[in-house]
């Protein structure tokens, strides 16, 4: 009797409880939405309750078929659930937005996903999702939105490792932010202090650390503070000021773990590790290098300055004969080297690797063969020598064609090019008798439209208007007072080539020219050659240069140094 009386009692409570619950959510719904909105906004650290907010706008928004707000509803509990689900909330983001038909809602929409992938380090459909939220966005007045684009995308060039393309478009932002958001602004400047660390450039990414802490103090953000300390603890072990990174990274590791943001907790421990290490505290050291280690076989976590985790672990164990740890962290190092490759083509080439790919392999091979006692190594030694010395003949033999032939297309430049003052700049008397590609077929333009155009490129040509940064056809062709369309037909016509070949030969021809005329030209950077050349990097000038020519700015102006030596 009592235990059926204490079933009838639950029952009824749960009954009380289900149905408070449902009145208080209706009670919710009556309320306004900037109410639902402000009140979820509040939620820090507690998020206790807070789902009944982000339920009741919901449900609200879905009642009234109210799909903006639907959208922003699925938005708030996309960025609070497990990143299992997040996802979900994302695509229901998605479709709301599409049925608003608001291009910056859409953006917007397609902008959250973008976000949770970056979360999530799946960096490929983070950007590829960041690109289609930019084509929405670039055709509104929502410079919010468009900055929040452009922060998003100056993240992936980051993780690629085009730390100046990223630093131009963070300054951007934190320059926008300042007035916008506070949150926007600090985060812009954290990113902006990393890209100056990366570039080399200390002094500034501690200027910008201290002015973004500051303000991170000002508005009682702790958490930007802590990774502004993160920041400052990476660039003062850059500066070999080891004691002052250990002290930075310790203070701002609390707060991140417990924001959950494994990465940056990840990258704070490599660090600790190697200012240990440079302070020869071995045992603190690999201490900190086993967490990283720990973190990528949980996580699956790696970017390309954390590699040098297991190179440093392959030679301590090395070091100490442990051929079985040895192999272990090979085998890592080869597991990282593959997902560094698909998610960092650019740097892939870049980065140096103490042990590339093969290497690895070999290595990977040997020790294994000694741990299960295999005999017959001295002929597994004689085959490796012979396979290795057939590898070097064919790299010299690569290597000493390349130079002939490389050569031989400097003596070219150097011969064919020696009237040349400023190439590609054709007289043009009519439109009808310049030289032109007689594969295509002739425009179907207007003549005088064409004889107009002909006339501004030898005007654009003859006066280097080419040297122009952000030169794009579109500009050009508004600049001549014509489409691009017109302005492109043109140009492969009677030019033999696309717009871009053919802007980029003209940039070319004229530093080749600079190059061999002007002295003090040959002592600049490949960086500051592209500048004058009027290209945004120093790797599109070099592949340009490569492209019209055969051979590297670098090989060019070694050989002309060479040239005017001997003479």
């Amino acid at each position: 009797m009592i235990k059926s009386s204490a079933i009838y009692i639950f029952i009824l409570l749960l009954f009380y409880n289900t149905l408070n619950a449902q009145e208080n959510s209706e009670a919710l719904q009556k309320r306004s939405y900037d109410y639902l909105q402000e009140k979820i906004d509040s939620f820090d650290a507690d998020t206790t309750g807070l789902g009944a907010y982000q339920n009741a706008l919901l449900a609200k928004a879905k009642k009234e078929h109210n799909y903006e707000k639907m959208a922003v509803a699925y938005e708030n509990i996309a960025f609070s659930v497990s990143e299992d689900v997040s996802l979900q909330y994302a695509d229901s983001i998605i479709i709301a937005a599409k049925r608003t038909h608001d291009k910056a809602t859409i953006g917007s929409g397609y902008l959250t996903k973008g976000i949770i992938y970056y979360i999530k380090k799946q960096y490929k459909k983070a950007l590829d999702h960041y690109i289609i939220a930019n084509d929405y966005i670039a055709n509104t007045n929502n410079a919010y939105l468009k900055h929040k684009v452009k922060y998003s995308i100056a993240n992936i060039k980051f993780y690629l490792g085009f730390y100046d393309e990223a630093a131009i478009l963070f300054k951007d932002c934190s320059d926008y932010f300042i007035n916008e958001s506070d949150l926007g602004y600090l985060n812009s400047m954290h990113s902006l202090s990393l890209c100056y660390n990366k570039l080399g450039k200390y002094s500034l990414c501690t200027a910008t650390n201290n002015v973004a802490l500051q303000k991170a103090k000002e508005t009682g953000n702790k958490l930007s503070e802590s990774y502004i300390y993160h920041s400052e603890g990476v660039n003062q072990f850059s500066l070999k000021d080891y004691t002052e990174a250990i002290k930075n990274i310790n203070n701002s590791l609390p707060e991140i773990i417990k924001n959950e943001d494994f990465a940056n907790e990840t990258v704070g421990y490599f660090y600790l590790g190697k200012s240990y290490l440079a302070l020869k505290d071995w045992d603190k050291a690999l201490s900190y290098f086993k967490k990283v280690d720990k973190a990528f076989s949980e996580k699956n976590y790696i970017r390309p300055d954390l590699r040098e985790n297991y190179e440093i672990l392959i030679n301590y164990y090395k070091q100490q004969e442990d051929t079985k740890l040895q192999l272990h962290y090979i085998n890592k190092l080869i597991k990282a080297d593959s997902i560094l490759n698909i998610n960092y083509k650019y740097l892939s080439g870049k980065i140096y690797k103490e042990y590339d790919t093969k290497a690895l392999l070999t290595a990977k091979v040997n020790i294994e063969k000694q741990l299960a006692g295999k005999e017959h190594l001295s002929v597994i030694l004689y085959i490796a020598i012979a396979i290795l010395f057939v590898i070097v003949m064919v790299l010299l033999y690569r290597y000493y064609t390349n130079q002939q032939m490389y050569r031989m297309r400097f003596e070219e430049l150097m011969h064919y090019r020696d009237e040349a003052t400023t190439p590609q700049t054709p007289v043009v008397e009519d439109f009808e008798t310049p030289e032109k590609n007689t594969e295509s077929k002739k425009p179907d333009i207007n003549p005088e439209v064409i004889a107009a155009i002909l006339k501004q490129l030898e005007k654009f040509e003859a006066q280097k208007k080419f040297l122009q940064k952000d030169l794009t056809l579109v500009n050009l062709a508004s600049a001549f007072n014509t489409n691009a369309n017109y302005l492109s037909k043109v140009i492969s016509y009677y030019r033999d080539k696309n717009y871009i070949n053919y802007l980029n030969d003209l940039r070319i021809d004229y530093i080749i020219n600079l190059l061999k005329t002007e002295t003090k030209y040959r002592n600049y950077t490949i960086k500051a050659l592209a500048a004058e050349a009027g290209f945004s990097t120093a790797q599109h000038f070099s592949k340009a240069f490569f492209t019209r020519t055969g051979i590297y700015p670098s090989y060019f102006v070694n050989e002309l140094n060479k040239e005017y030596e001997l003479t």
